[in-house]
């Protein structure tokens, strides 16, 4: 049990760097079956079976619901149970030592919370794989996917017809954390040849590789 402590203890100030208090109240908001969603998506992201957490497009479902909670906030709250769940992995918790470090803890998770997170890791904890050095892993984001569609702009502030051709591009990313975030910029014809151009080049290298 003295290990367990000893986690309780790290956990005890990672949470409190992550204000944990603050979320505990936004999580007692979350109808249970989101929040346990949440929970489940996050377990799949940690065993690298979908790329990441899609925290606008769940927010916006709870949100739709009745449920009052912002981007931001759902988003803090991923990265808290994300850290619990990635926490427990690496030091082989079982579900009631997970129950005991978060009130050793202190975490003020709400009831519903705890009951999900007990159901979650009982079910699917054991098949949670978190290396040693995760934690020193680089900072960049994970490429996911990429869309793109062509436009014409017919008008602007300066100019009545332009009548230019343009390309929207639209990059999905998991950050670190694995939440999902979309990054959209547009791009002259001769600036998506080249980016295009950039591709094949690169693909041309991976070939060698």
């Amino acid at each position: 049990m003295s290990g367990v402590m000893a986690v309780a203890s790290a956990v005890l100030r990672a949470l409190e760097a992550l204000d944990v208090g603050g979320a505990a109240d936004k999580i007692s908001l979350i109808p249970q079956d989101f929040f346990a969603e949440l929970c489940e998506q996050i377990v799949q992201h940690l065993n690298h079976k979908i790329p990441g957490v899609n925290i606008a497009e769940l927010c916006q479902r709870i949100t739709t619901s009745g449920t009052e909670i912002g981007v931001g906030d759902l988003a803090k709250i991923a990265n808290i149970v994300s850290f619990l769940f990635s926490t427990a992995a690496r030091n082989n918790l079982s579900t009631e030592e997970l129950v005991t470090t978060l009130g050793n803890a202190g975490s003020a998770l709400p009831k519903h919370a705890l009951q999900v997170i007990r159901h979650v890791w009982n079910e699917q904890g054991k098949s949670i794989s978190v290396s040693e050095d995760a934690g020193n892993m680089a900072t960049v984001g994970q490429f996911v996917d990429i869309k793109w569609k062509l436009g014409v702009a017919m008008s602007s502030d300066t100019c009545r017809s332009l009548k230019y051709p343009y390309v929207t591009v639209t990059l999905t990313v998991a950050d670190p954390s694995g939440q999902l975030t979309d990054k959209t910029f547009e791009m002259t014809i001769p600036q998506f040849k080249n980016f295009f151009r950039q591709f094949k080049e690169m693909a041309a290298v991976l070939e060698t590789v």
